[in-house]
């Protein structure tokens, strides 16, 4: 009997099968996710069928561009040239607005401007009416793996014989000597000839290192061109390091991209530098130090007939990898403060 006096409910097992439900959803993680189409990301325009093996340049923003030297490099191409949009990504899909708010016009009591990100594919023609391809716009702060395989498709779908970036690094270098440059390929063939600078480091990922080391796997020619910037003037804007951006992309490429409107902007920027360093003995100390460090370098990594000798790990004046990955987090983090990030 129960306490109040009633019978007893007979206590019934309870069994749960399984057998015959219908299977789980696949984890959305993992080795698992569905498969999605990297086409459903973009969308192609008409009227391009007849390109056929042009060079790629990938200019993304977003990331780490010291001196804004592929910022300076895209602003130009596009001054410089028509951009005719081959595919349009779909950015509401790619782009975090909240981390990066698009701006939006306020006159008096009505909105009458929003400018909504743009990431597109374009085809350009160079001073010479040579054809070739630019990925511009913001990096994608999500799907990169599906970014990365539309790229991908688009990539094989135009021929695309090679691809490139350029971007700027923060480095312990003077404004006073010639700009140098860390290149990286999907082949050592690619950038022959060019000693490196450091050995193995880890610093943040990005979408356009993703989108070359899956090139690479799949057998594509990618090469990266980080421009060296002088740690002190990181966050400003840096002509000189543009212009070697553009030198090392025509090198590579063949393309003529006339770049003399910049030299001039180039020469303001370096009498402002230079009234600013006269008129500072600790900032002349600081630049001379950099001067016999960057003249040492140089001078060690010199054998022969010119040829350059490989670094070594206790070469004096060089960045450890751990001070290059520290510069880059600082760099970062300081971007991400401006609201940058």
């Amino acid at each position: 009997m129960a306490p109040n006096g009633a019978p007893r409910a007979r206590r019934r097992d309870l069994r749960v099968d399984f057998a015959d439900e219908p299977p789980c959803d696949p984890d959305p993680f993992g080795d698992v996710n569905p498969v999605r189409d990297p086409a459903d990301l973009y969308e192609l325009h008409p009227g391009f069928d007849d390109i056929a093996g042009p060079v790629m340049l990938v200019c993304l923003d977003g990331f780490v561009d010291a001196g804004q030297a592929g910022g300076q490099t895209a602003e130009w191409l596009f001054d410089q040239f028509t951009a005719e949009e081959v595919a349009t990504f779909d950015t509401d899909r790619l782009v975090n607005y909240r981390d990066r708010r698009p701006p939006m016009t306020f006159l008096e009591n009505t909105w009458i401007d929003y400018k909504a990100p743009k990431l597109a594919l374009y085809r350009m023609r160079d001073a010479e009416n040579t054809p070739f391809l630019v990925l511009h716009g913001p990096e994608p702060d999500r799907e990169w793996e599906l970014f990365v395989a539309a790229v991908q498709e688009l990539v094989e779908r135009f021929s695309v014989s090679l691809a490139i970036s350029v971007n700027g690094v923060p480095m312990a270098v003077p404004h006073t000597r010639p700009v140098t440059v860390t290149p990286h390929s999907t082949r050592p063939e690619l950038v022959a000839g060019h000693t490196p600078w450091i050995g193995r480091v880890e610093v943040p990922g990005s979408a356009v290192s993703l989108l070359e080391y899956r090139m690479g796997e799949k057998g594509h020619d990618f090469i990266g061109y980080a421009v060296h910037v002088p740690s002190y003037l990181a966050q400003s804007q840096y002509p000189r390091a543009a212009i070697a951006a553009i030198g090392y992309i025509t090198g590579a490429t063949g393309l003529a991209v006339p770049t003399a409107g910049m030299e001039e902007t180039a020469g303001a920027t370096d009498l402002e530098i230079a009234e600013q360093v006269e008129a500072s003995e600790e900032i002349q100390r600081v630049v001379a130090n950099l001067e016999r460090q960057y003249d040492d370098i140089m001078s060690s990594r010199t054998e022969g007939e010119g040829t350059p000798a490989p670094l070594t790990e206790d070469e004096a004046g060089l960045p450890t990898a751990d001070e290059l990955g520290a510069e880059l987090e600082r760099f970062l983090a300081e971007r991400e403060g401006d609201g940058n990030g």
